[in-house]
């Protein structure tokens, strides 16, 4: 992946939805807006719409929107994630979720990271608005573990299109936390390509914070122990991870 200026690049933008007929605008328009702010020659992209089974207008919004819609019928947001990369044509892919916002600034530091030819992927630090106090600190203990071991959040991913197909893509028998398993193979995949796996912290991303609003703090606590003590019975049972697909929105 050379940096010469005349590089042709094609990146895929894939969303993974169930049911964000609320956000989903949101997210797209902030994908054109970015894409708009940072459009550079040689650089295309089209952008995938994974509907995972959505029982409201998700799909037909994201169609008036321009994207492409490929349909997942198993409710499962790693597979909705293999879907959209199934389907993708890109060098790149981005995996971005319904409930977040693509700002210019990432995006530009997206693009930065892939020109400069020194890494397999990236994740991004996150940004959520109105988190209460135990919350607030849940969430910078992940920042720093994110940080510090290179796990991308799953609100976004992004990696090169082939060690994506080399790694087997998103574990498909995990039901939550793929995203980590999938940062640390294209950190073994790139390693001896001699390329990084990285965590961009310039310009978070900004994502909802709605799942501390819709559960209540034990709610959250009993799923975090759960996750905790039986790390690979919770990840593979879609029963115990409540918070993940009871559907809450």
């Amino acid at each position: 992946m050379g940096s010469h200026a005349n590089h042709v690049m094609h990146l895929s933008i894939i969303i993974p939805a169930f049911n964000e007929e609320r956000l989903i605008g949101r997210c797209l328009e902030s994908v054109s807006t970015s894409l708009v702010h940072n459009r550079k020659p040689g650089l295309t992209a089209d952008v995938i719409v994974v509907d995972n089974n959505s029982t409201d207008r998700t799909a037909q919004l994201a169609r008036q929107a321009g994207a492409c819609v490929v349909f997942e019928p198993i409710n499962q947001i790693g597979r909705a994630r293999n879907a959209g990369a199934a389907a993708a044509a890109g060098d790149w892919l981005l995996f971005l979720d319904a409930d977040s916002l693509l700002n210019p600034g990432l995006f530009a530091d997206i693009l930065a990271m892939i020109e400069a030819g020194r890494n397999v992927g990236c994740g991004s630090t996150l940004a959520m608005d109105g988190l209460p106090w135990w919350a607030n600190g849940i969430f910078h203990f992940w920042r720093g573990m994110s940080i510090l071991f290179g796990w991308a959040a799953g609100a976004l991913i992004v990696c090169r299109h082939d060690a994506f197909r080399e790694v087997g893509g998103f574990p498909q028998d995990l039901y939550a936390l793929e995203e980590i398993e999938l940062s640390k193979r294209l950190k073994a995949w790139g390693r001896p390509h001699g390329l990084r796996f990285t965590i961009l912290s310039k310009h978070p991303l900004e994502t909802s914070s709605r799942k501390v609003i819709l559960y209540s703090p034990r709610e959250i606590a009993v799923q975090i122990l759960r996750v905790f003590l039986r790390r690979n019975r919770t990840l593979r049972d879609k029963a115990l991870l409540s918070v993940w697909y009871d559907g809450r929105r």
